[in-house]
């Protein structure tokens, strides 16, 4: 069990937080009256106690909200507890959507002290059900939901396309077969043929929104712009190559072209990530070939299920 040590908010953003005795919390935006709400995944942060503490005793003289949380709590450790989980206040109640988040520009605790705990320590979560919380009061860690849906995320690789210069058809394309085999597509974006971007997305979604599965959708071909293999060769901590083999070998029988791709498929910790091609019609041939197969996959990699063949 769990105590809520203090709640805190800014009306304005780009001011520093401050607290105040109870909040109201709402599903369409976190707490009413903090201007960092929003109708998305980081409604709400959350900070531990014991975390704040251990970084006073290193002489930082620091008030709660200093490092931009909404709510810090005591007896949990929010960074050890994986996306998904979901916590119980009164009516209230919180799932986390990721965990940690970047530093873009250093904030004065940074500077005084060079360490910043919110980067790594910080969670976030989204309000499930709405009510109001006061500091005293008690969080509950609820039981893991046995009917949460695998959840994905779609990326889309064009200069073009991240510039508005072409329509993207391949990523909506994506997300709507994967909604229609009941995954939840989290996020769907573009970004420009940059290895180090795509890097830093992959790896992003992989370990602070710890999604199950990541599909990207062009950049793989032998252009010196396609990079996407690279990037995700770069990010990967196991290889899975029969997935892209698959495809390929699948595709030779439509076009000999599709011996040119370069598609690669990895595993980064818990996520898999899968590099498809960027045409629509060559996207939905290859969800064609993999997607019977992925569900079983994805579940002997959550170890809820087992290897034994069919």
């Amino acid at each position: 069990m769990g105590k809520v040590k203090a709640i805190c908010i800014s009306e304005r953003r780009g001011t520093q937080k401050h607290c105040i005795e109870k909040a109201d919390f709402t599903t369409d935006w976190g707490i009413v009256g903090d201007a960092h709400g929003g109708n998305w995944h980081r409604q709400i942060s959350l900070l531990s106690f014991d975390k704040i503490e251990d970084f006073r005793k290193k002489g930082a003289d620091i008030d709660f909200g200093a490092f931009g949380e909404n709510i810090v709590v005591e007896g949990y450790d929010f960074r050890s507890l994986p996306v998904g989980t979901r916590f119980q206040c009164n009516d209230v109640v919180l799932e986390m959507t990721q965990i940690g988040k970047e530093c873009h520009t250093h904030c004065q605790i940074y500077h005084k002290m060079g360490d910043c705990i919110m980067p790594r320590e910080g969670v976030f979560a989204k309000v499930i059900a709405e009510g109001t919380i006061s500091v005293g009061d008690e969080m509950k860690m609820l039981e893991p939901r046995e009917d949460r849906p695998l959840q994905a995320a779609v990326i889309t690789l064009s200069d073009k396309g991240f510039k508005g210069e072409r329509e993207d058809k391949s990523g909506p394309l994506l997300a709507s077969i994967l909604e229609e085999q009941g995954y939840e597509v989290v996020e769907s974006i573009i970004l420009p043929d940059v290895q180090s971007q795509i890097e830093k997305e992959l790896i992003r979604l992989s370990d602070g929104r710890q999604v199950d599965l990541i599909l990207t959708t062009g950049g793989t071909g032998l252009s010196v712009r396609d990079v996407t293999p690279e990037a995700t060769l770069a990010v990967a901590t196991r290889n899975v190559p029969g997935i892209s083999e698959a495809i390929r070998a699948y595709s030779m029988g439509i076009t000999k072209r599709a011996m040119l791709s370069r598609g690669a498929s990895v595993l980064r910790n818990s996520t898999l990530i899968i590099n498809l091609p960027g045409s629509p019609k060559a996207v939905k041939e290859s969800m064609e070939v993999i997607l019977s197969e992925l569900d079983h996959g994805l579940k002997i990699l959550k170890g809820s299920a087992s290897e034994c063949a069919r």
